[in-house]
């Protein structure tokens, strides 16, 4: 069997006494999307700060690639080909659109690829590339995402983690984040999806993990994850 791009065992993540997260395990293949779903205070932001870098576990071990990166600061983990796309919209809002794209493919990126990593980056989100002189943080709250997805995408990682890209987006853009999403997967981007939009995420997922409280409740394929989002996602009964 292919050993997995990501593996977490056994996570647990505190702040002071309070505890997020309890013995959460997951894995995500190589190229495939695996989509973590839960209600508001699930912990599905701290599974993936902690993946990123941003959060340091508490106990457990996340291994990217084979590798042990427990406790990994988030340059660290950039540097390992895992990209983190936060809700919060990851720009610089007084630089432009493109130099926010320069100042990523900078470090990401050869010098003699990054003029057609740019132009990867205005094709996948081509209303970015009549933006290109605009400052980035006069942008919509749309725009700001996609140019956050665009300043990822245009040097495709090994493991994309997108936590909550589409909140508060409206469903035309958020059919274009789905779609860099779609075509990034086509290239062999690995994802591992946090989303309030439960149907998308699973229509696009491989496999979906349920968190309530902080614990894994449910884990499967994404096909099979419908009744079970209606008794442990949804709080209702089947």
């Amino acid at each position: 069997m292919t050993e997995p791009l990501l593996d977490v065992s056994d996570l647990d993540v505190r702040y002071g006494e309070a505890q997020a997260l309890f013995n959460v395990s997951l894995d995500v293949a190589p190229g495939a999307v695996v989509a973590v779903l839960g209600p508001n205070g699930a912990g599905k932001s701290s599974l993936a700060g902690a993946i990123c870098g941003r959060v340091r576990p508490a106990g457990g071990r996340i291994r990217l690639a084979g590798r042990d990166v427990t406790g990994w600061p988030a340059h660290r983990m950039s540097g390992q080909g895992l990209a983190y796309v936060p809700e919060e919209r990851a720009i610089f809002p007084h630089l432009s659109v493109l130099e926010n794209l320069r100042v990523r493919l900078r470090y990401a990126v050869a010098r003699g690829e990054r003029t057609a990593a740019l132009e990867r980056a205005f094709e996948t989100f081509p209303i970015l590339a009549d933006r290109r002189r605009q400052q980035a943080g006069t942008l919509s709250g749309g725009e700001q995402q996609m140019l956050s997805l665009a300043r990822v995408l245009a040097a495709p990682p090994r493991l994309l983690v997108a936590d909550e890209m589409s909140l508060g987006l409206a469903p035309r853009l958020v059919d274009l984040v789905f779609d860099a999403l779609t075509r990034a997967r086509g290239e062999g981007v690995a994802v591992l999806l946090v989303e309030q939009y439960v149907e998308r995420a699973l229509e696009f997922a491989d496999q979906a993990v349920i968190l309530r409280r902080g614990r894994v409740v449910w884990h499967g394929a994404a096909r099979d994850a419908a009744s079970e989002l209606v008794a442990g996602y949804l709080g209702e009964s089947p």
